[in-house]
């Protein structure tokens, strides 16, 4: 009783209760009011987790934590801003009916509210469940356009990463077994904070047990290859405000749960060493999308494969151990959650304005959307790794680490880059630059690409002057998972 009135609850409470108020508005315009109102709550209480560091039964809020709580509750802000004018132009162009956007509201907030819990929790079980909670509104969202490959979409979601939660909650068994010789039964052997001091007194061989199921689990929501089949059809299909979501906040949850435990299983001496295994995951997914980038003519789906890429080389990076290689992966996770959020936001409003979402139908956008086609121009250069943006930095770190732990393995993290930056770049071209096939309409507002321009700002100055403030929290954040 404690934590649920303990102020950090309030960071996954108030989206979970903007749900529930959500759910009883019948005006569709008050809901989307409501879920920025929430969205804000729960980033305004994240605010102040770097001030509020505990450890209590359930509740776990450290550097890692807070961190990553901080920038989900971000990026759900801006994306709860985002949906007000694209939920409203659906229903105004007949796509969506009242009570399909009134759902809607309900699943983000839900889906927002559980991924903070998880990452919150400082109980095993607790974090599966918010993860199983967050899969489930998830995947009811993405198949919310009622199409037949949006209802497709929807199940692939639901099938992939629903073997992959079962995965998880096995692995979360064998995990809570091998603690008991250490913490004994009860909550202790379900602590995240109690089982890292303890685990060099666990058993060996069902934490190895346990690893490779919470790797393969996890990894699924991580979108990891060969796991992550379900992403691209969910960007394809799902409304894009998720899209922006789904990027990159429900894949840090999940490699913030597979860091964890990676340093659970660095602790043991009787244990495998985790690095490879995450560092042959990272590497088979930033090769195969970048490759998979190449002929993709949807441009959501070919998004999703660039996310696919980015998630490898944090997963790499933290495969790689250390304090800088995990560093660097917390900065390339935050860089590009805020980067590939924005980019997403501005291919929803090409995509809902023109009514596809191709790359042959929407080219020359600058020609005809100026401050929209230089925002998704700038966004994309971002996601391309160019100088000098923050991606560009972090990955010139990880490139420094992999020379130093594993330089076998730079060419192909280095091949992985280029082709994939090339297949990026390759597509700005035509996108924003090409012939002009935009359709008729209005340009898009200044103003509704403010939250856009303050995710690039951020990326630009986490890349360009990063404060020491911001290099020293950072810091604290990789020494947890040590």
């Amino acid at each position: 009783m404690t934590d649920l009135i303990n102020p950090v609850a309030l960071v996954p409470t108030l989206p979970l209760l903007g749900a529930l108020l959500a759910a009883m508005t019948t005006n569709a315009r008050a809901g989307a009011v409501i879920v920025i109102i929430a969205a804000a709550g729960g980033f305004a209480a994240a605010c102040a987790l770097p001030w509020e560091m505990q450890v209590s039964v359930f509740l776990l809020v450290d550097p890692l934590s807070a961190q990553v709580a901080l920038l989900t509750s971000f990026v759900g802000l801006t994306s709860a801003i985002f949906s007000y004018g694209y939920i409203r132009t659906e229903l105004t162009s007949g796509r969506l009916d009242p009570p399909r956007a009134r759902l809607y509201h309900v699943l983000l907030l839900t889906f927002l509210g559980f991924m903070l819990l998880a990452l919150l929790s400082n109980n095993l079980g607790v974090t599966w469940v918010a993860l199983e909670a967050a899969t489930i509104a998830s995947v009811l969202v993405v198949g919310l356009p009622r199409t037949e490959n949006a209802i497709e979409a929807s199940w692939k979601f639901f099938l992939i990463c629903g073997v992959g939660i079962a995965l998880a909650l096995f692995g979360t068994v064998v995990l809570y077994l091998a603690a008991l010789p250490a913490l004994g039964p009860g909550y202790a052997a379900m602590s995240w904070s109690d089982l890292a001091l303890a685990a060099p007194r666990c058993r060996g061989t069902l934490l190895n047990l346990a690893f490779v199921f919470l790797l393969l689990g996890y990894g699924t929501k991580a979108g990891l290859a060969p796991l992550h089949g379900w992403m691209p059809d969910a960007h394809a299909e799902g409304p894009t405000p998720v899209s922006a979501v789904l990027a990159g906040s429900v894949l840090n949850v999940a490699l913030v749960a597979i860091l964890r435990l990676r340093g659970v299983m660095d602790a043991n001496a009787e244990a495998i060493a985790p690095g490879p295994f995450l560092m042959a995951l990272g590497l088979l997914s930033v090769l195969l999308a970048s490759l998979s980038m190449w002929g993709r003519r949807d441009v959501k789906r070919f998004f999703a494969f660039s996310t696919i890429e980015q998630s490898g080389l944090v997963a790499f990076a933290f495969g790689l151990g250390g304090p800088a290689a995990t560093f660097a992966g917390l900065l390339h996770m935050t860089v590009h959650t805020l980067a590939k959020a924005a980019l997403f936001q501005c291919v929803g409003r090409v995509a809902q304005r023109k009514g596809l979402q191709v790359f042959a139908g929407i080219s020359g956008l600058i020609g005809s959307d100026r401050a929209l086609g230089l925002t998704l121009a700038t966004a994309i250069v971002v996601v391309a790794g160019l100088p000098p943006f923050g991606l560009f930095t972090s990955e010139v770190l990880i490139l420094g680490e992999t020379v130093n732990r594993a330089p076998y393995l730079t060419p192909l993290v280095g091949i992985g880059l280029v082709v994939g930056g090339w297949a990026l770049l390759s597509r700005l071209v035509g996108l924003c630059l090409g012939t002009p096939t935009y359709g008729p309409g209005p340009a898009t507002s200044p103003l509704a690409l403010i939250p856009a321009w303050v995710h690039l700002t951020l990326v630009l100055v986490l890349g360009f002057a990063m404060p020491t403030s911001v290099v020293a929290w950072l810091g604290a954040a990789a020494s947890v998972a040590k």
